[in-house]
């Protein structure tokens, strides 16, 4: 960490059960030279990566269907949500993450992945950045029924979609994950079908 501008005094973990959420004081240089004392709470869940299984054939995308607590206690009466699959990093790197998770959860196992962008997705409070992914699928790179691992208490749905299905599931706010928003317009800003 290279900003001259910031002092870190103070980093307190406040709860280290699921990941590990931080309350961080530090001293901050505003514009006119003053300096400032903040504290603000960072979860780190370490970083992530996510794809868009797309078909030119078929027109179509895999995306997935879990219960997500956050989202439900938030007034999403059923706690589901349809997603692009994902996955933290752990100790893999960023591609062979995102080739584990979707065999784990799509049941499809690629070999051949792009990589679009990286991307906070909720930089005032987490210190996670995702890594965005897409990759072609075919029928014959199906080795089994996806659903996520037991062990990890993963129940997921796996969905085979038309894209002008899912991109309009945007506007009816069927679809109102950002990652999953954000490959669905790349794919149609950059014909990928």
């Amino acid at each position: 960490m290279n900003n001259d501008r910031i002092v870190i005094k103070e980093t307190k973990v406040l709860s280290d059960n699921w990941y590990i959420l931080n309350k961080v004081t530090y001293d901050y240089q505003k514009k006119n030279g003053e300096w400032e004392t903040q504290s603000r709470e960072a979860y780190d869940r370490g970083n992530g990566a996510t794809i868009l299984l797309y078909n030119k054939e078929q027109k179509t995308v895999i995306l997935t269907k879990q219960f997500r607590l956050p989202t439900y206690v938030n007034g999403n009466e059923s706690g589901m949500m349809i997603e692009a699959c994902a996955g933290l990093l752990d100790k893999d790197n960023a591609e062979d993450c995102i080739k584990k998770e979707t065999e784990e959860e799509t049941g499809y196992k690629i070999s051949k992945v792009r990589k679009i962008f990286e991307s906070y997705m909720s930089p005032g409070s987490v210190t996670e950045m995702l890594h965005f992914y897409v990759a072609e699928y075919d029928k014959a790179m199906k080795v089994h029924e996806g659903g996520g691992l037991a062990e990890e208490q993963e129940n997921i749905e796996v969905l085979e979609l038309a894209f002008d299905e899912a991109y309009s599931m945007i506007l009816s706010g069927e679809i109102r994950d950002g990652k999953t928003i954000m490959l669905l317009q790349y794919a149609k800003i950059h014909a990928l079908l």
